[in-house]
């Protein structure tokens, strides 16, 4: 676990150190903050469900630029080869930048607690809906790093990484929205995979077994993909 934290550190301070990190949370900010304040006062409603609303799109552009360069990078300048000469295993690494994503999304997450603060003072806010949405927007994030990394791990151009991710990413999202195209026998199944629909459940403060079952399972996966890939890399 030690190694785990060692390399989740160094992932953080390189996202840090570099205008990456501040031009990506910069613009999610502006973007969530223009969409929640305008609508906000457009409806007069105490909620943050058009922020949540909006989460899963603004995340499928977010975290494929944050994760596209953590192992398509090492890969690219030959450093992976010697982090492998080091007294990690690759579950070290690859934990450890799951990890580092993961915050690094929560970092992201922490100035927007303003919103919820915000309407508080403005009228009666809901506050289980509002920690639901964040427990879900913790769990969207976690899978949609798994997806960034296997896509990352999948080529050495950071340009083809965040491409692919985001198409993932976005696919994940809006196929809830496309069941008109498929079959009926397949509507259940097709449904089940929009990560959407599972995250606007818990956005409602709607803990249900079946979500938190799902982000594992898309998590799991990404992971698990990404380490058969290294595998092979190695």
């Amino acid at each position: 676990m030690q190694q785990v934290i060692r390399i989740c550190h160094k992932e953080l301070k390189d996202y840090f150190i570099s205008p990456i990190a501040y031009i990506v949370i910069s613009i999610f900010l502006l973007v969530t903050g223009w969409f929640f304040f305008t609508t906000f006062f457009y409806y007069n409603q105490a909620d943050l469900r058009n922020f949540f609303n909006l989460l899963p799109i603004t995340f499928s552009f977010l975290i494929p630029a944050v994760t596209m360069r953590l192992f398509s990078e090492e890969l690219n300048v030959g450093s992976y080869e010697m982090l492998l000469t080091l007294p990690v295993t690759f579950k070290d690494i690859l934990l450890g930048k799951f990890l580092a994503g993961v915050l690094f999304v929560a970092a992201a997450l922490v100035p927007t607690f303003a919103y919820p603060i915000f309407i508080a003072f403005m009228g009666q806010l809901e506050w289980g809906p509002v920690a639901g949405g964040y427990l879900g927007a913790l769990l969207l994030g976690a899978s949609f790093v798994a997806v960034g990394l296997f896509a990352s791990s999948l080529t050495r151009n950071q340009i083809i990484a965040f491409i692919v991710a985001m198409a993932i990413c976005f696919t994940l999202t809006l196929i809830d929205k496309m069941l008109f195209f498929f079959p009926g026998p397949l509507l259940g199944v097709i449904g089940y995979l929009g990560a959407d629909f599972h995250f606007q459940n818990i956005a409602k403060g709607i803990i249900d077994s079946r979500d938190i079952v799902y982000f594992s399972s898309v998590i799991f996966v990404g992971l698990y993909g990404t380490h058969l890939v290294m595998q092979e890399t190695s």
